[in-house]
């Protein structure tokens, strides 16, 4: 009978730098600011017999590509009820309070979260990774947990898990 465990990653290079502001209320807002994020993964699977789970590092490429395509950007969320993005030429403004932000199209991402925080981004990043069921199944992946921090201590965290 197999046993069952896990393989936690957490590679310098799946970190990003990126810029954000955090959303409280349809009228307080944090200071444009940013952080050297980090991203943690444990993968719960079953080990066989030869004591091999599976290639884990196709989940840490995963990890790094994702993280590789926000690094060095302002990071703004698509779906946040107090805050509207306007793309007019080479800009993208952001709409909060009265407020017109202004910001260069190409120095920003619009992520598909309703802000832009560690539990949010925790939840991006387990998404991207969930998005290939054949690949959970074929590796036998029972939990995947993914945490991001952007100041030591401080984690927001999600969890995937198979119905049983």
């Amino acid at each position: 009978m197999p046993k069952q465990t896990i393989i936690e990653l957490c590679k310098e290079q799946m970190g990003f730098s990126a810029g954000h502001f955090t959303i409280f209320s349809k009228t307080q807002r944090e200071k444009l600011h940013g952080h050297n994020y980090q991203v943690y993964c444990a993968l719960t699977t079953d080990v066989p017999e030869l004591g091999l789970m599976f290639d884990y590092r196709v989940y840490k490429r995963k990890i790094i590509e994702l993280a590789r395509r926000i690094h060095l950007s302002f990071l703004l969320p698509a779906h946040c009820p107090h805050l509207i993005l306007e793309e007019e030429g080479d800009y993208i403004y952001a709409h909060f309070n009265d407020q017109k932000i202004p910001f260069l199209k190409q120095d920003v991402t619009v992520l598909p979260l309703s802000n832009i925080t560690v539990e949010a981004l925790s939840q991006w990043f387990l998404d991207a990774l969930v998005k290939d069921d054949q690949s959970l199944v074929e590796h036998a992946i029972q939990k995947i947990v993914v945490k991001v921090s952007n100041t030591p201590g401080t984690w927001g965290q999600a969890l995937w898990q198979r119905a049983s």
